[in-house]
């Protein structure tokens, strides 16, 4: 990458995407990437565009994120948690013929810190599933919600917040969707580096909180998200989280489409990237009319990529629209050609 003086030309010359070496010692071709302590974005943040490139590599993405930077549950900057990562991202990469080996593990949970820094957080992202080209899309029937699943995690704190919260987004869930499951997951608060003039070796707890992940999945395997989080500064009760998750996610199915506002940023850029046909997803008029969707198409459109051809969905009352997008073919240069 190429600066001028002036600083107005960029030349930007793209390499090949290795992924992990394929490494014999102990981290078994682990790459490990340390976030300082006075990061402020949730590990979503990273994870997704990782996942974004890790299909297109040479070889499996092994990726392993440590340090006290790290912060595994949903943040007041808008990043979602790992657990929706996990739930609501990437299982959507089955829509486009990648599914094999794909594995995000939360080995410590971590909220965000006292002054919304830092969490001590580790997690682990295992991508293996290498394609040359993502299958095309055609995905217009949203269907009907049929189960609903979620996660509650407690860090540090009494684990009788879970049950808490698990009440009260099941009061409210249950009448519309009797196949609802909570697991809960109650953690111990992450140690990390503390040092003073009297004790170098000192520790301090960091990333005490709780939060709820929500994911609704319908008949045709369409995924809608909700996260929520104790604050940093603290002082909300585990009910008024449990409530604001469950009404969010029901605001999210409300918006319509087939994907959600946090997935569809992914799914729009699979569909670029793949062979050369047209692909079409459905999707509600305030998903595509979203600040992040549509910087993303400048950015496509910046790079090469056609523009979008966006009509009305046929017999809908909801307002839906279906968006079509002409895929470049620009698939994993890294690979022989099947």
């Amino acid at each position: 990458m190429e600066i001028s003086y002036t600083g107005t030309v960029l030349v930007y010359k793209p390499g090949l995407i290795t992924g992990s070496t394929a490494g014999t010692g102990a981290s078994g071709g682990m790459i490990t990437y340390e976030l300082p302590s006075n990061c402020n974005r949730g590990l979503s943040y990273f994870l997704i565009p990782l996942c974004l490139l890790a299909p297109f590599a040479k070889a499996p993405m092994k990726v392993l994120f440590t340090g006290p930077g790290v912060i595994t549950s949903s943040t007041p900057t808008g990043d979602m948690s790992v657990d929706s990562v996990r739930t609501a991202i990437l299982p959507l990469y089955k829509q486009f013929g990648i599914f094999n080996n794909i594995e995000l593990r939360i080995l410590r949970r971590s909220n965000t810190g006292p002054t919304g820094r830092g969490g001590g957080g580790e997690v682990q992202l295992v991508f293996g599933h290498q394609v040359r080209l993502p299958k095309t899309l055609h995905l217009m029937n949203a269907g009907r919600i049929k189960r609903i699943r979620g996660v509650v995690y407690s860090v540090g704190v009494s684990g009788s917040n879970n049950a808490r919260m698990i009440e009260t987004a099941r009061g409210i869930l249950n009448p519309l969707s009797p196949d609802t499951y909570i697991f809960s997951d109650v953690a111990s608060a992450p140690l990390v580096p503390a040092p003073d003039k009297t004790n170098p070796q000192a520790k301090k707890k960091i990333g005490l909180g709780f939060g709820l992940s929500l994911v609704a999945e319908s008949s045709t395997g369409c995924l809608f998200s909700a996260d929520v989080a104790s604050p940093p500064s603290g002082g909300q009760a585990p009910e008024e989280v449990g409530k604001q998750c469950a009404f969010q996610l029901l605001e999210t199915v409300a918006k319509g489409g087939c994907v959600a506002p946090a997935a569809a940023t992914t799914m729009f850029t699979l569909m670029t990237m793949g062979s050369e046909d047209v692909g079409r997803l459905q999707v509600g008029r305030d998903v595509i009319a979203d600040p992040n969707v549509v910087q993303l198409a400048r950015d496509l459109s910046k790079f090469g990529a056609p523009g979008w051809g966006i009509r009305d969905a046929p017999d809908n009352g909801d307002g839906d629209v279906i968006v079509s997008i002409v895929g470049r073919g620009i698939g994993n240069v890294g690979r022989k050609v099947a």
